[in-house]
């Protein structure tokens, strides 16, 4: 669960994240690997039962042969798991001082990509393109009449233009991961920056003013002249 939430947290759109996820997932192995050799030992550990009729208990020597031949299994069992934990314990430190560094690098670089992608405020389409993307959407390539067209496709539905795609993007608010091809369809997530624009007030759209003159009357008043 803690695993989900991380994966699903803004952390992955620090630069650096990918690394820490990876070595974080070492870890889990590792530790894995230590539970497995400590169920062996148990399993190798010769427990001694009480007889029952018909099944006399082993005699003195055959116990001693068999907690010595026992012996060596159980020590090299509990070596592996030692060194797993040991692994553990070393991917932990890492990952710690890791994830502090990539936090601190991004909270120094924050000025500087805010100022790069300052400009206007978004437009009621753009916001509402990136409320749809917040719940999930994939950028992708299809092929018509031989053409390759790339479209964006939100999970509940909405229509993004790739225009309006590539807007948001450009200023940072979108990214997609580009390790998938846009044949299967590449994963779109919104950034941190777009999580703020999302929790600002959402943009009103542009209204026509009262002395616009609608395109049918101009076009009757230039054939007039």
């Amino acid at each position: 669960m803690r695993l989900t939430a991380l994966d699903n947290s803004m952390y992955t759109n620090i630069a650096g994240s990918r690394a820490s996820l990876e070595l974080l997932a070492s870890v889990v192995s590792a530790s894995s690997l230590a539970g497995t050799d400590l169920a062996h030992f148990v399993l190798a550990n010769p427990y001694e039962g009480a007889p029952f009729a018909g099944y006399p208990a082993d005699d003195e020597a055959v116990r001693t042969v068999r907690h010595a031949e026992a012996i060596p299994k159980l020590n090299g069992h509990l070596d592996d798991a030692v060194h797993q934990l040991d692994l553990c314990a070393i991917g932990c430190h890492y990952l710690a001082h890791g994830i502090t560094e990539d936090l601190t690098s991004a909270q120094e670089h924050k000025p500087a990509a805010e100022q790069q992608t300052a400009g206007p405020g978004l437009t009621a389409a753009q916001y509402d393109a990136l409320t749809a993307l917040n719940g999930g959407g994939r950028l992708y390539e299809s092929t018509t009449r031989g053409l390759g067209v790339t479209r964006v496709a939100t999970d509940d539905g909405t229509r993004v233009s790739i225009a309006t795609f590539r807007a948001l993007a450009k200023r940072g608010l979108v990214t997609r991961d580009t390790s998938t091809s846009l044949v299967i369809g590449q994963k779109v997530t919104v950034t941190g920056q777009g999580q703020q624009a999302l929790a600002r007030p959402r943009p009103h759209a542009a209204l026509r003013t009262a002395g616009a003159v609608p395109p049918k009357a101009a076009v009757t008043q230039g054939a007039h002249r």
